[in-house]
């Protein structure tokens, strides 16, 4: 469909062209000189000692959770409230997802509080995910898990950028995983990276992205090693020089790419005030940290037809998602007990994400804040 305003836009120029270009006539394409480049700038960017290039965010959290001890037996809180990879990566360490409960209606971050709630002798760990790109209550949440032993993963993929206290995402629990892929704030169409600080936690890593392996083929190829052992039961999880290569240029812009996002974030706050049902899921967002602006998502008031309105702007060529369908209801889930989450269950029909991204205009957000209040008129003159 050609869409008047679509949910994403990727932005991709002459540099990253170049980049990639560059790579392919190097002859070298596997995780080699370009991936060893984007991790060190990635791990200064974000403030830690080691970063990691990998094939994706959801092999980012699995080598996490894995690297952090998760196994049979043990239960990992996480939120219902994301992506589902974030719960399937604990599962296939052998562990459980225990679900917490959102922070209110205007935060849809994991609850500290019900955190709390959920932890029993069996916790191994907690998975945080920086919803829309808002970082969590940290302190109170890594309070938390230190007095009680516990791990904390953070779930950044909507967060490349965002900061909590001065301290980038990534940077605050024992193990920041990132997405790449393509509707990501930095995109190398698919990709992600695994940061941390610990360096007992950072040579599992390095060893599990790939296969367990002391050398990798890089190090055979260059005469520093002519064999290998393999001292962990690893995964093949590395990315290729290309999406380093992209992953490069697209972090250099990333600053002004979030900065742009925020413009427009203020510019939806403007044109929708006057729009009473319709409120910005993080209107009031008064923590101690400056987001990332990924999405944009909004809450409807009761009794308004989210279907109808989706449709309804749909026709009228706006694009827009639901961010998220709570993990718990998803069939594959259905087997397990229901979890009480009492905020959860009164939103995830309420809420609905409108697009956003850095080549949005003020002209296409004045556009979809005519094309609501029309969508209200019409309900109005239909009862």
């Amino acid at each position: 469909m050609d869409w008047k305003v679509p949910l994403f836009d990727t932005d991709i120029g002459s540099d990253e062209i170049d980049a990639v270009t560059r790579v392919l006539r190097s002859g070298w394409l596997t995780m080699g000189e370009e991936t060893k480049a984007f991790e060190r700038e990635f791990a200064s960017y974000v403030g830690v000692k080691h970063a990691y290039f990998v094939s994706n965010c959801t092999a980012a959290l699995h080598m996490a959770h894995h690297a952090l001890g998760a196994g049979v037996g043990d239960e990992v809180i996480c939120p219902s409230m994301t992506f589902v990879a974030t719960a399937n990566s604990i599962i296939h360490t052998g562990a459980t997802p225990v679900f917490a409960d959102v922070t209110g209606e205007g935060d849809f971050n994991i609850s500290p509080e019900d955190i709390l709630k959920k932890i029993t002798p069996r916790t191994k760990g907690v998975a945080v995910v920086h919803y829309a790109g808002y970082p969590c209550d940290m302190d109170a949440i890594l309070r938390i898990a230190r007095e009680r032993g516990l791990y904390v993963v953070e779930d950044c993929a909507h967060s490349p950028g965002a900061s909590y206290k001065g301290r980038m995402t990534g940077s605050l629990g024992d193990i920041g995983c990132f997405s790449f892929f393509s509707n990501k704030n930095l995109s190398t169409g698919e990709g992600g990276m695994v940061t941390t600080d610990r360096d007992d936690v950072a040579e599992k890593l390095r060893l599990i992205r790939s296969h367990g392996m002391t050398t990798v083929t890089l190090d055979r190829h260059k005469g520093h090693a002519f064999t290998y052992d393999v001292l962990e039961y690893g995964f093949n999880y590395r990315s290729t020089e290309m999406n380093a290569a992209l992953g490069r240029v697209q972090l250099g812009k990333l600053e002004a790419k979030n900065k742009k996002r925020a413009g427009l974030v203020s510019t939806y706050a403007d044109k929708l005030r006057k729009i009473k049902w319709v409120r910005p899921v993080f209107g009031d967002y008064s923590r101690e940290a400056a987001p990332s602006y990924h999405i944009y998502p909004v809450l409807l008031e009761k009794g308004v037809d989210r279907e109808a309105l989706m449709v309804f702007l749909k026709e009228k060529g706006v694009q827009t998602s639901i961010h998220y369908r709570p993990v718990h209801t998803f069939t594959a889930f259905s087997g397990k007990a229901k979890p009480s989450v009492p905020v959860l269950d009164g939103l995830m029909d309420r809420v609905v994400t409108l697009p956003l991204y850095p080549a949005m205009t003020e002209e296409q957000i004045e556009y979809i804040a005519g094309c609501l209040s029309a969508f209200a008129l019409s309900r109005e003159q239909d009862a």
